[in-house]
């Protein structure tokens, strides 16, 4: 028999810890397209709370999908026995709350309220995603809202740039998500590219808005999200 992976891998591999660049270079442009005042401690703030509702995002999209992935994925950590379901629902609406309460605590009450509406997108996508044709798009609006939340965040309006930049967005997860599904069996290598491909739709923003060495380290992005995935896959 395999070997049960340990628990510290099992939590690892349920948050998709691997695709955490993207969030934060989400929210690097976010704030950049808002032409706020840059300040990496409301970026980081901003970011830690983002990431842990990406995570708790993450944790119960295998909690919901435990019956499928039972059949087509059996080695994810909950139907490989290594995580309850219960387990994995609590620790991830944990984190989406803790998420919430972080831009609270560091953020005006619009902030809030779109970060609100994040985590209302977030768990309507792992609940029916299966089943709702306009699931990818409630996908690609998760990624949106991260902009808005960050744009909140520094400036305190959601101006219409921002709002288009976000669609922009929206448009290229709907992209990945063709590309995957066209892809077939080859998406095991085409999805973790364009997974953190996001990085640099996220730096052609802040070359566009920003400063250029701001755009050069949010493309680093790209290459650290490749460089986690070495250790846990991008899915």
């Amino acid at each position: 028999m395999t070997p049960a992976r340990p628990l510290w891998r099992a939590y690892l591999l349920l948050a998709r810890v691997s695709n955490l660049p993207t969030v934060w270079t989400n929210v690097v442009a976010g704030m950049t397209i808002a032409r706020a005042a840059f300040s990496w401690e409301t970026v980081t703030a901003s970011a830690a709370a983002v990431s842990l509702m990406y995570c708790g995002g993450m944790f119960l999209n295998d909690a919901f999908d435990r019956r499928s992935d039972a059949r087509h994925r059996p080695d994810r950590p909950i139907p490989a026995g290594e995580v309850s379901a219960g387990r994995a629902f609590t620790i991830g609406f944990a984190l989406l709350g803790a998420g919430v309460l972080v831009i609270a605590a560091a953020g005006p009450v619009q902030a809030v309220a779109w970060g609100l509406a994040l985590a209302a997108a977030i768990v309507y996508y792992d609940w029916r995603h299966k089943v709702d044709p306009f699931g990818p798009l409630v996908m690609g609006l998760c990624r949106g809202l991260v902009y808005c939340v960050a744009a909140a965040s520094a400036a305190r309006v959601v101006s219409p740039v921002v709002l288009a930049m976000a669609a922009m967005m929206v448009g290229y997860v709907l992209f990945l998500t063709w590309v995957a599904k066209r892809a077939g069996p080859r998406a095991g290598v085409v999805v973790p590219l364009l997974l953190a491909g996001i990085s640099l739709v996220d730096a052609g923003m802040v070359w566009t808005f920003g400063p250029a060495p701001l755009a050069l380290v949010t493309a680093a992005g790209f290459v650290l999200t490749l460089l986690f995935q070495r250790v846990v896959p991008g899915t």
